[in-house]
């Protein structure tokens, strides 16, 4: 396989957004690019070794380390601006600045785990420990939902503004490593929301994710049969609710291990629980604590109508305002380029 060779500087043009493909991962990059306004391109890459082991403190042949039309895609010209999550975009990330001479500023959402000087920005939440000058700090992670997401996603999903009220929308995740979500957890969960249901009426609204395990989808389907009940498995139910439940829900449960869906559920404005468990990781227990310190999340132990909302948890305008101003201030050429 002939190597393309990494360094040769050149012109710079366009936005290009590289992800592993998680649902997650392609969701922040692309919500910053929304900020940002910027149309990108999208590239999924799935990383070969010895690249994908090790991360993007190795960078060296990078350009064999995707697919050849990919690498080829980006290198002619290279991207005036690239946005990576994850760690495997890290490296591609990584190897853009490098290779184009500095002509593509490089954002990379989430940790790299190597130092963030290799990077113009990186965008990281406050959990996880990193600092420094070039460094953007969220609370949790990026997302599109403001008031024009969400007034969009009621009339995408009008039908659900007529499910009787209170309703409840459950949005559930999957198993974390350390995070002891086992079938009792999951049972006082749904028996917690069976208890709402009898006092208050109104309906569930129940989505899954990907990660969701196959025994969890068959119990909370067969759960909730008294009373209004939606429920989104996967393709097989239609399409995905999900904005439409964000969109209409008075209150909201989100299962603990989503930093995703916990920060989108935040940014709504309606009231967000959550059960976790004993002795969960340490970074997400800081994520979770400073979420309910400023009163955006609440223990499912808690009455919906006693809680007190703040302003809706919405972190992606002052990202985007903050690598605009880097941009302008270090790199007024990659500035003039996005704009056209």
């Amino acid at each position: 396989m002939k190597q393309e060779p990494l360094h040769r500087p050149g012109r710079a043009a366009g936005t290009v957004v590289v992800t592993d493909g998680a649902a997650g991962n392609e969701r922040q990059a692309l919500s910053l690019a929304l900020g940002l306004r910027v149309s990108p391109r999208m590239l999924r890459i799935a990383l070969r070794a010895p690249w994908r082991w090790i991360g993007p403190g190795f960078v060296r042949g990078a350009s064999l380390s995707i697919l050849r039309w990919q690498w080829k895609t980006l290198s002619s010209p290279w991207p005036a601006l690239a946005i990576g999550c994850g760690r495997h975009a890290a490296v591609i990330v990584r190897a853009l600045r490098e290779a184009s001479g500095g002509a593509t500023f490089a954002v990379q959402i989430l940790d790299p785990r190597i130092d963030p000087a290799h990077f113009d920005v990186v965008v990281a939440p406050r959990h996880d420990g990193l600092d420094g000058d070039n460094v953007v700090q969220t609370m949790g992670s990026l997302n599109p939902v403001d008031d024009a997401w969400l007034a969009d996603a009621k009339v995408e999903f009008s039908t659900l503004q007529q499910l009787p009220r209170p309703r409840t929308a459950l949005l559930v995740g999957g198993l974390r490593h350390g995070l002891d979500m086992d079938e009792a957890w999951l049972a006082a969960l749904i028996a917690r929301l069976e208890r709402w249901r009898e006092r208050d009426g109104g309906s569930m609204l129940i989505t899954t994710s990907r990660r969701t395990p196959p025994q969890w989808r068959e119990r909370l389907r067969a759960a909730f049969k008294n009373g209004t009940t939606c429920f989104w498995g996967g393709e097989a139910d239609g399409a995905n609710p999900y904005p439409g439940y964000l969109a209409v829900a008075d209150r909201i449960v989100v299962t603990p291990d989503s930093v995703n869906m916990l920060s989108e559920a935040c940014a709504t404005g309606a009231p967000v629980f959550t059960s976790l468990p004993a002795n969960p990781p340490a970074k997400l227990a800081a994520f979770h604590a400073e979420l309910v310190d400023q009163g955006w999340l609440h223990d499912i132990g808690a009455e919906p109508a006693d809680v007190r909302q703040p302003p809706p948890l919405r972190e992606l305008a002052t990202v985007a305002s903050k690598i605009r101003h880097r941009i302008e201030a270090t790199r007024p050429d990659i500035a003039v380029a996005l704009d056209r």
